[in-house]
């Protein structure tokens, strides 16, 4: 009687239903965290255990020789090694911030406005998400080049600014904002722009939050190749890569830095996830 008056449905499941699976969650997520063991235990095998063949997913003979290579290697390089992070950072912290700005202002009058044109620039953004990096490069390349912005941090950061997937994500979640909520707001006196940035960008913080995770990917991994030319201009992704490229005996060396390449990713999601979840729970409106 109690399931009927309050109308919610109990599920049953059994134990071994349960169980079951439990045991199917399992094996996918240790399947999915392999590849994640083998690069942090790949960083401190010695060089006779990373030419192992058939490869050992656990280090036996644990070693740090391969970050000492690595400080080593960077310290006789002519550009210093902090170099290339600032550059990283740079271009990683400008691009995500203006990207979430600009993707913010677009979708919001894509959302709750009506205006001429308004279907068919949506349908737009729709059909470039279709389109993959490689097929906007060499259009890319000519309007930075055009600009006068060849080598340099521009030629990187200004496209991540148009990254489309983060206009549509924020036009989707925009729509879910009652319009009797910011109906009321205008009532009340509020601007646009108050509307924007006190009622709107609170309200959408688990697309935001989850775009800055996928803009710090797309861009932290950057390596700048055909934009960017000068020695001092380029990433710590190039960087990596210049060491990995080094032949076999900077195979070590190679695993550490891919090591410290992922970790950075790894952690900003580990720390944002439980933060995303909250808020996408907590969000939840209606009229």
């Amino acid at each position: 009687m109690a399931a009927i008056a309050t109308g919610k449905k109990r599920v049953n499941r059994s134990l071994s239903g349960s169980l079951s699976l439990f045991a199917l969650l399992l094996v996918f997520g240790a399947f999915m965290v392999l590849p994640l063991i083998y690069a942090i235990n790949n960083a401190f095998k010695p060089l006779d255990e990373i030419f192992t063949f058939p490869p050992t997913l656990f280090v036996k003979n644990p070693t740090f020789s391969n970050f000492t290579d690595l400080l080593n290697l960077l310290s006789d390089s002519w550009v210093p090694f902090s170099r290339y992070i600032f550059n990283t950072v740079f271009i990683t912290g400008i691009g995500i911030v203006g990207h979430v700005l600009l993707a913010s202002a677009a979708a919001y009058p894509l959302a709750k406005h009506k205006f001429p044109g308004k279907v068919f620039m949506f349908q737009v953004v729709v059909l470039s998400l279709m389109f993959t990096p490689a097929v906007t490069a060499i259009p890319n390349y000519m309007i930075m080049s055009w600009l006068g912005w060849i080598d340099t941090y521009w030629a990187v950061i200004i496209p991540a600014f148009a990254y489309s997937l983060g206009l549509y994500l924020m036009k989707q979640f925009m729509e879910q904002i009652p319009d009797a909520l910011l109906e009321a707001a205008k009532i009340d006196g509020a601007s646009e722009y108050r509307i924007f940035w006190s009622i709107v960008m609170p309200n959408v913080k688990p697309a935001w939050l989850t775009l800055i995770i996928l803009l710090f990917q797309m861009l932290w991994g950057s390596d700048g190749n055909g934009y960017i030319y000068s020695e001092q201009l380029k990433t710590l992704h190039y960087a990596a890569g210049q060491i990995i490229q080094g032949g076999i005996s900077r195979a070590g060396a190679g695993a550490a830095v891919a090591l410290i390449l992922m970790s950075v990713p790894i952690t900003l999601f580990i720390f944002s996830q439980s933060r995303i979840i909250e808020t996408m729970a907590s969000s939840g409106m209606k009229d």
